[in-house]
């Protein structure tokens, strides 16, 4: 597994060029497997106590060590990148997941795809219809979380709200709940939650990952926030066919 040096560049070989923020998650590893699958040059970004996670990779991608919202870090990490893909991650009270989306929309190349995970909290329009459970998970735990000093789900709001205002070539990506197991193929999704396609509100993780790499190349999901849900679900199977993934 590579690493950079303060003053050392990586040489272009003609490969589609990705940076992966936020990579030692689970859903950052599956990103990780899917972009090296597509054959993509992969330059991970992870906390340094995290880099033992990535280890499975070995020497085929690169890993900068350092806070995701570190923006030293980002500029080196997203410098000749094609794409940029971020998980914001709504982590502790100073402003984590704003300031690496700030950090990402400032520094990435001029035209890099850029695309964000969050959750189906996240709305664009205000239009979303949220469950009464979903409403009730988010304030009680969000109001938990941020007592704690945890999670603060205010600053991932601030963080996509930041994006949608940006010019940039950005998608944000708005998962289900998400499940462990084998991949049941690329996810179906609409512009809102309280379509009846994603009523199933579960997705495996590999496929939120999927469906991250496959927005890098699908320039139908520029500006675009989708909810997922997974493409075997009940809802998906009895609804998908009116999904904006399938109309084309």
């Amino acid at each position: 597994m590579e690493s950079y040096g303060p003053d050392e560049t990586r040489t272009a070989d003609g490969r589609k060029k990705v940076c992966i923020v936020g990579a030692s998650g689970k859903l950052g590893r599956h990103m990780v497997r899917h972009a090296l699958d597509r054959g993509y040059e992969v330059v991970g970004v992870c906390r340094e106590q995290s880099v033992a996670k990535l280890a499975e990779f070995g020497d085929r991608i690169t890993v900068l060590p350092g806070a995701t919202d570190d923006r030293a870090v980002v500029a080196r990490a997203v410098d000749g990148c094609d794409a940029v893909l971020t998980v914001l991650a709504p982590w502790g009270m100073r402003h984590y997941a704003s300031g690496t989306a700030q950090a990402v929309l400032d520094l990435a190349p001029p035209g890099a795809r850029l695309v964000f995970s969050c959750g189906w909290h996240i709305t664009r329009d205000g239009k979303d219809v949220y469950p009464l459970r979903l409403r009730a998970f988010v304030a009680v735990f969000g109001a938990l979380a941020k007592l704690a000093r945890v999670v603060d789900l205010d600053d991932q709001v601030e963080a996509c709200r930041r994006i949608f205002a940006s010019d940039t070539r950005w998608t944000v990506v708005r998962g289900s709940d998400l499940e462990e197991g084998e991949s049941q193929g690329l996810p179906v999704w609409s512009r809102h939650v309280g379509d009846p396609v994603l009523a199933s509100n579960l997705t495996r993780r590999v496929d939120f990952a999927l469906f991250m790499v496959e927005a890098v190349e699908n320039d139908a999901l520029v500006r675009e926030a989708p909810a997922i849900v997974g493409r075997l679900t009940p809802s998906a199977l009895a609804h998908a066919p009116a999904a904006p993934a399938d109309a084309s």
